[in-house]
């Protein structure tokens, strides 16, 4: 038994950026392993208010912390794969040892921002993985230094290659929700991150992603899982907190064609407490929330990156770091 690592998740749907660099330097001194933050362009609601660029503040974490630096991105709408491939490899440059990449399909209150046409989610996913194939290729050509192309159904690259690059690529984890993507990733990436689900969905994923492993001759990748939940002093507050902050995780469908925050606000306006059901532990009891995270390291989740969807983060650092992450074992 080893003590399990779990790192900080940073909002910066939630969170100025300078926020979020002294609440990420504040998780590590209570024990918490790496900060990972998603690519956003908007905000899931207004309330939430932020949305800063990722890679200007994970390339100021490195500054400040001494953990691992991730990011989920989505490297085929708003942005190039070509320069996703440029970001990745200059923060590992600057961090050798400490970056991952993950990619998303992502979701049009982030993509469509740029006015083009936003396709089906099958379609969404060959982008991504297209995207991935780029991303590989541009790695590549900045340790052997020779210029690489990409002429493919989505995306063209004309003959070039990445002049700053580290000793070694990132690795590249692939988000995934479904058993069909979480194979397809088995096939070509570094690992899998998804988000807290069910028991039995979460097993059935992995299973699906080390089958593409096995298949394409690979070795078990990393299983990382983004896991919400809303502690507080008392229950109420735990609860007032979800439906203020995060009722997104109450609304009981798919959000990736949403376009605007302003929509989701009128969404969520349904949200009642039993929405959170089996989607969201929202408790003071700090047992609870113990034996709620020990219940997926359980399962084989490898990194666990923890977020607490009320405002009063400082709070629920120290808290978490002295009396549950201490006793998380894998």
């Amino acid at each position: 038994m080893t003590r399990a690592v779990v790192g900080y998740a940073a909002m910066l749907e939630q969170f100025a950026p300078n926020e979020v660099l002294e609440l990420a330097t504040l998780a590590e001194a209570h024990g918490f392993d790496g900060v990972m933050a998603a690519d956003h362009f908007q905000p899931w609601t207004p309330q939430q208010g932020q949305a800063s660029f990722v890679w200007n503040v994970l390339s100021a974490l490195g500054q400040r912390t001494a953990g691992a630096l991730g990011t989920v991105s989505t490297p085929t709408f708003r942005v190039h794969p070509a320069v996703v491939a440029q970001a990745s490899a200059t923060l590992e440059a600057m961090y050798p040892g400490r970056h991952w990449l993950g990619l998303g399909s992502g979701e049009a209150l982030n993509e469509h921002v740029v006015g083009r046409y936003w396709p089906d989610a099958p379609e969404r996913i060959d982008r991504m993985f297209e995207a991935l194939d780029i991303i590989r290729k541009l790695f590549a050509s900045g340790v052997t230094g020779k210029d690489t192309r990409h002429e493919g159904r989505y995306y063209r690259l004309e003959s070039t290659r990445l002049w700053t690059t580290p000793a070694a690529p990132p690795p590249i984890y692939v988000a995934a929700s479904g058993p069909v993507t979480a194979k397809r990733a088995g096939r070509v990436a570094d690992g899998i991150i998804t988000e807290t689900a069910p028991h039995e969905k979460l097993e059935a994923l992995f299973r699906r992603f080390d089958e593409g492993a096995r298949e394409a001759g690979r070795g078990t990748g990393e299983r990382i899982l983004r896991v919400h939940v809303s502690w507080a002093p008392t229950d109420e507050e735990a609860m007032r907190n979800a439906l203020t902050e995060w009722p997104t995780l109450g609304l009981r469908f798919p959000k990736a064609d949403i376009r605007s925050p302003y929509e989701i606000e009128q969404m969520a306006r349904m949200v009642t407490p039993a929405h959170f059901e089996g989607r969201l532990l929202v408790s003071a009891d700090l047992d609870a929330h113990r034996a709620y995270l020990q219940g997926f390291l359980d399962l084989g989740v490898d990194r666990i990156h923890l977020h607490n969807v009320g405002r009063d983060q400082a709070g629920f650092l120290e808290v978490f770091g002295r009396d549950v992450l201490p006793g998380l074992t894998r």
